[in-house]
């Protein structure tokens, strides 16, 4: 995942875009880059990894050589950007939150026509190049963003800073989200709502799928209309945004809220507390607990002065052992006790078990988890939301392998909360992990949470349903 902010203002705007851009920090955790433009220095950037610092302390030193009253910043977990090009468009640069599933096939119809790569990428591309390259095929800005739209499969929303304007395009399917915010002094162009309001900025417009908008200080001009179909991310609200933030008008904590108290309603379980894991967890525990009246405790503390990043260092052997540092058990609370406890998901569910684990070792009774969203059955297309790169690393997949062996396995039975053989993989990955019960939220009531028609959401990760291909 990764998350982007513009801003384009009567004033500087240096200092906006630097927090704008740090409210971010909790989609992506390998680059970061800002981009500035006045008429004196022309185009201005700096692009720093992430993977041994913070973003603040990494760009703090190059706010004094940057001016300009607009500019763009971006948080990665992918690829270096902001990238700056050259093209009959006029020189630009551009961020961009994407997957493109079929970038090495791109890039072998560029190579086809002699055209050269400069960035690389984790031994491949740079998606941001790749979708710049794509823009400037285009007559036009409108006519490059939507041939972007048309030749990569995945998911693609980008910001796009010129010497007078900034373009923002979101997604041709909307999943993941772009929204305008308005001040005094001009625009905010954000993928995070939670970034606005303590720069002073109102959410002004929640782009639709598709949808382009070109931005002055003075106002913005719709340029491109948005598709009728959206499938935007529920993840987003499971897991990735941010509590304060809205997509779509619909609040992250609030859905956490519901979900949580959905989860409680078709519960029976008797415990002594309810707990989130931290920190996306903790919404859908106090829903439940608000529920189900039972009173909600803190069984870890998460400790954050040094190890704020879920998924820092990059050594998965460190990563678990920060991950571990990070989380405090309190015996107080823990030992001889029932507890119930809320997540967001089960991915590999290596950390968890770790948990759990630790949890027995300080003398709790009993461990009944509560998941806010189906089980994980298919790796994410569109989104960089999951380290799993391959199906069989799901914890999903691994209960279906030991319940199955190898060979081909109908999926849509597991995917059926009503089936044997989906009660058979949850009791599978429940001994797994060693739970004393678990249960996942039915893909009904996380829709009904979250308030959108089941069409405009993607649920592609429970269901294998999608539209892959859609041209609107």
């Amino acid at each position: 995942m990764s998350g982007f902010f513009g801003v384009i203002s009567k004033t500087d705007c240096v200092f906006p875009v630097f927090y704008g851009t740090d409210y971010h920090s909790h989609l992506g955790t390998k680059r970061a880059g800002l981009a500035f433009f006045n008429p004196k220095d022309n185009f201005q950037r700096a692009i720093h990894s992430l993977e041994d610092g913070y973003f603040r302390t990494k760009f703090e030193n190059d706010l004094r050589d940057f001016s300009g009253n607009s500019g763009i910043g971006v948080i990665s977990d992918t690829e270096a950007q902001p990238l700056v090009t050259n093209s009959h468009l006029g020189k630009f640069a551009i961020s961009t939150v994407s997957k493109i599933v079929n970038a090495d096939e791109l890039e072998e119809e560029f190579l086809k026509s002699h055209r050269t790569f400069s960035e690389t990428s984790q031994g491949s591309v740079n998606p941001t190049e790749l979708v710049a390259m794509l823009i400037a095929k285009g007559d036009d800005f409108v006519s490059g963003i939507e041939n972007v739209f048309d030749k990569i499969k995945g998911s693609c929303s980008l910001l796009i800073l010129t010497e007078n304007m900034l373009i923002a395009a979101r997604d041709k399917l909307g999943r993941t989200p772009v929204i305008i915010g308005k001040n005094g002094d001009g625009f905010a162009v954000a993928s995070e709502t939670n970034s606005f309001p303590n720069l002073d900025y109102e959410i002004e417009k929640y782009l639709g799928p598709g949808e382009i908008v070109r931005i002055t200080a003075d106002g913005y001009e719709q340029i491109r209309k948005p598709n009728r179909q959206m499938q935007v991310c529920s993840f987003l609200w499971v897991y990735y945004g941010y509590p304060p933030s809205y997509y779509e008008g619909i609040n992250v904590d609030e859905v956490r809220y519901r979900c949580g108290a959905a989860l409680a309603r078709k519960d029976e379980v008797e415990a002594d507390f309810v707990a989130g894991i931290p920190d996306s967890g903790l919404g859908h525990a106090i829903g439940y607990s608000n529920e189900r009246k039972i009173p909600y405790m803190r069984p870890y503390a998460k400790y954050t002065p040094t190890w704020p990043r879920s998924f820092m260092p990059q050594n998965q052997a460190t990563r678990e052992l920060v991950a571990k540092m990070k989380l405090i058990p309190n015996p107080a609370i823990i030992k001889g006790k029932r507890g119930i406890f809320l997540d967001d998901s089960i991915v590999r569910g290596t950390q968890l078990k770790d948990n759990t684990r630790d949890l027995h070792e300080e003398g709790i009774s009993e461990v009944h988890m509560r998941i806010a969203c189906p089980p994980l059955t298919y790796p994410c297309e569109f989104l960089n939301f999951s380290r799993s790169r391959q199906a069989l690393e799901l914890a999903t997949r691994k209960a279906i392998s030991q319940l199955e062996g190898k060979g081909e396995v109908d999926m849509a039975k597991y995917s059926n909360p009503e089936t044997d053989e989906y009660k058979a993989m949850v009791e599978r990955i429940r001994k797994n992990l060693g739970l004393t019960t678990l249960q996942f939220q039915t893909l009904p009531d996380l829709v009904n949470a979250i308030g959108l028609p089941k069409e405009k959401l993607c649920t592609h990760c429970w269901d294998n349903s999608s539209y892959f291909n859609s041209s609107e």
